[in-house]
């Protein structure tokens, strides 16, 4: 029974041990998630790629937010370097020193502490001449023009050497011989021009070499012949138009970091970097390659970090970088990749940050964690567009523009009006602003639909039908709004300041003004759609499918077409509007001079400058932000993605939207119908009225364009003066012109 007991309690135990056992080997398995999501450390949950490094704790327990520092490579080795070149470089780091100066024949303008001589801002012209014992020499911000054979030969123990920021144009084939200690030098912002062959060859234990901010403009392998222990090689900045035919790294067998930021490289050659199987930073941003060569990076299988930002690269082939193993962090910053594709980045399976153009990129690199940017400032990785107020508005400002033109198209025949061409071209007015309210619907419509995912469907938005269309409407809607305004004005304009010389036009005549606006309307919208090698992708540039290519990267057909369109046809349309309405109110203005006897014209005339100053208004606050940003995009200014979405979504609508307002709903015709129909209800609605009670009716047809010339007298005389011996020519001119502008 004793026994039978023990047992028991031993197989429990066992159990339970076991148990926790498989739960601690649970518990550190690694949790695996679905392509495009990653786990959140230890716990059993996985975030898709858009939550993590987004500055937001998704996870609970700040997972989604560690790790996303970009240091792979040298980056935390250069931050050591530059804490300490500051420590260095600071005002009080020899006050904090406490050893003596060991160096002997110190010149006066430098300073000395223990080993190291510091003679920076001497306005040395020479090297000093000093104790060969000297370990580190700093001889920054100097005058010195070139580096003569053997200048430095007897300081033997020196390790760091500091030549930045002087004017050394010419390096002797010798100058740095017998510097055989040597593990740092700088000669960065010097006028260097070309390093001569065998120029380092004592340099043997060199490890960091930075020649940035200078002028070379060719190099050859064999000016670093005998850089053995080099780790570090700075070139940025530079005249280089092209790298050596041969081998690169054949003479530095250790190199790690290769720096050709900056320069002017144009071609690549697939041996240059055949013999740099050690090297793990690659750094070619910022210069002007066009195509990458295939098996260019076959021999850099320890390559962590690589960076090809802002070249005029527009095709990268499928297999470019299938070598690339251990890459970690892939840089293609300003970069138009036509062909991009999955395939692309597949095999890179240990990369955790690549940084693109477009965040709409990212939905081809699923894999990785870190993918930057996030948003482009119209959209984001969720959403079409990104702010809320953006996405509230965008209903909004539809509705309004939608229902305002809609109203005033119906409600316009109603209008009591004998110039019935002047209310066919309001009403094409209300048509091509209407179509800015369906622009927006349609937008707000698919950002519902693509509403938390958007980056899935992005770039594929960007390249569809749907988007093309949508921009050809939007473009559509403001050319022809633009013409037809010009139009009117133009007509009110010879009507007010040559009233006697205007002469109604003829009905064939408008309408084939009209059609003749429509048309250009159309050809303007849908030319880019006819020639895709010459405009590219004129309309999917950004989320809401509007061009107004503020950035430099896009094509030159694109940059071109769209800079006639804003700052040739629509500053033209602003500037003969505002030029209009200010020689109208001033032709005005002085009419109602010579006829000081009519007291209420002066109250006209304020009635009348307040209209003008709204229609002026209104055009200056939709299209100056808009000449302004092209202006900044042809001075290569970058503009950030937010302003255009603002523009797009709260500007440009701004004349669709009240236009209704300004050309309709405020003017007298409308005031009367309105009056009109409100005196006949309450008379509907009055207990005693009769049946054969007439309605109300003005007592004169409004005329809203036209001169007077052709309408009787009686209907327009003005109301308030009944004495015929007051009236005068200026009178009835003044009159004429108030009358027809309002």
């Amino acid at each position: 029974m004793t026994s039978g007991y023990c047992f028991y309690i031993v197989l429990i135990i066992g159990t339970n041990f076991v148990r926790g056992t498989l739960e601690d080997h649970d518990s550190g398995r690694e949790v695996t998630c679905p392509l495009g999501y990653f786990p959140c450390g230890n716990i059993t949950r996985c975030l898709p790629q858009l939550l993590h490094c987004n500055g937001v704790d998704d996870c609970g327990n700040q997972a989604d937010e560690d790790n996303c520092g970009d240091n792979n490579g040298w980056s935390q080795q250069l931050d050591k370097y530059y804490a300490k070149y500051n420590e260095k470089n600071s005002p009080y780091s020899f006050e904090t020193r406490t050893s003596a100066c060991l160096v002997k024949s110190v010149p006066v303008q430098c300073s000395c502490q223990g080993l190291e001589l510091d003679c920076n801002g001497a306005n040395l012209r020479v090297v000093p001449s000093v104790s060969s014992n000297v370990t580190m020499m700093s001889l920054q911000y100097n005058l010195l023009r070139q580096l003569s054979t053997d200048v430095f030969k007897k300081y033997q123990d020196l390790k760091n050497l500091y030549l930045q920021n002087n004017r050394i144009r010419n390096v002797s084939e010798h100058a740095f011989r017998g510097l055989y200690n040597l593990t740092k030098l700088y000669l960065s912002h010097n006028k260097i021009t070309f390093l001569k062959p065998g120029v380092f060859e004592d340099l043997n234990k060199l490890q960091w070499l930075i020649i940035e901010n200078n002028r070379i403009s060719r190099i050859s392998p064999l000016s670093f012949y005998g850089l053995k222990s080099l780790i570090l090689l700075v070139l940025m900045h530079n005249s280089l138009s092209r790298l050596p035919d041969k081998s690169l790294c054949q003479y530095m067998p250790r190199l790690n970091w290769l720096d050709f930021e900056g320069n002017h490289i144009r071609n690549l050659r697939n041996i240059t970097f055949i013999s740099c199987s050690t090297l793990t930073v690659l750094d070619l941003a910022n210069n002007k390659i066009e195509s990458l060569p295939p098996y260019l990076f076959k021999d850099l299988k320890e390559l962590s970090q690589l960076n090809l930002s802002y070249n005029p690269i527009q095709k990268i082939q499928v297999d470019q970088f299938d070598y690339l193993k251990k890459l970690k962090s892939l840089s293609l910053e300003g970069i138009e990749i036509t062909n991009i594709q999955r395939r692309i980045f597949k095999p890179l399976r240990n990369l955790s940050h690549i940084y693109f153009k477009k965040f709409q990129y990212c939905g081809y690199a699923p894999h990785v964690r870190s993918c930057k940017p996030n948003t482009d400032g119209i959209s984001s990785f969720e959403n079409l567009l990104a702010s809320i107020i953006q996405r509230v508005f965008v209903w909004v400002v539809s509705a309004v523009t939608c229902f305002g033109n809609i109203f005033v198209i119906c409600m316009r025949p109603y209008i009591r009006s004998e110039n019935k061409l002047h209310a066919i071209s309001i009403m094409s007015l209300c048509c091509a602003d209407c179509l800015m309210g369906i622009y927006l619907f349609v937008i707000g419509a698919f950002d519902l639909k693509f509403r938390g995912e958007y980056n899935k469907h992005a770039q594929l938005w960007m390249d569809s039908t749907h988007c093309q269309l949508v921009g050809s409407l939007a473009i559509l809607s403001t050319e022809v709004s633009v013409l037809l305004l010009t139009y009117l004005t133009l007509e009110k304009y010879i009507c007010i300041v040559y009233p006697f010389r205007c002469l109604k036009p003829g009905k064939c005549r408008a309408i084939s003004i009209l059609i003749l606006i429509w048309i250009i309307g159309f050809v303007v919208a849908f030319i880019p759609l006819s020639n895709k090698e010459f405009f590219r992708n004129y309309y999917g540039t950004n989320g809401v499918c509007f061009p107004l290519h503020s950035e430099q990267a896009e094509s030159t057909g694109s940059q071109i077409y769209s800079v006639v369109i804003f700052l040739g046809v629509n500053l033209a349309a602003f500037i003969i509007i505002v030029f209009s309405y200010g020689s109208m109110f001033y032709s005005v203005h002085q009419t109602a001079i010579t006829a000081t006897e009519i007291r209420n014209h002066i109250k006209k005339e304020m009635t009348l400058a307040k209209r003008f100053f709204f229609i002026v208004f209104t055009n200056a606050l939709c299209w100056i932000p808009i000449f302004i940003l092209k202006l900044l995009s042809l001075l290569q200014v970058e503009i950030p993605g937010t302003i255009t979405s603002w523009v797009v979504i709260f500007i440009l609508p701004i004349n669709s939207a009240l236009n209704p307002l300004l050309y309709t709903l405020t003017t007298r015709p409308f005031k009367e119908m309105i009056h009109q129909v409100w005196h006949n209800y309450k008379q509907r609605r009055s207990i005693g009225s009769k049946s054969g009670q007439k309605t109300y009716g003005p007592s004169f047809i409004w005329v809203e364009m036209w001169p007077m010339q052709e309408i009787t007298p009686n209907l327009t005389k003005p109301v308030l003066y009944t004495d015929c011996s007051e009236t005068s020519v200026s009178q009835s001119t003044l009159s004429t012109r108030l009358n027809s502008c309002t």
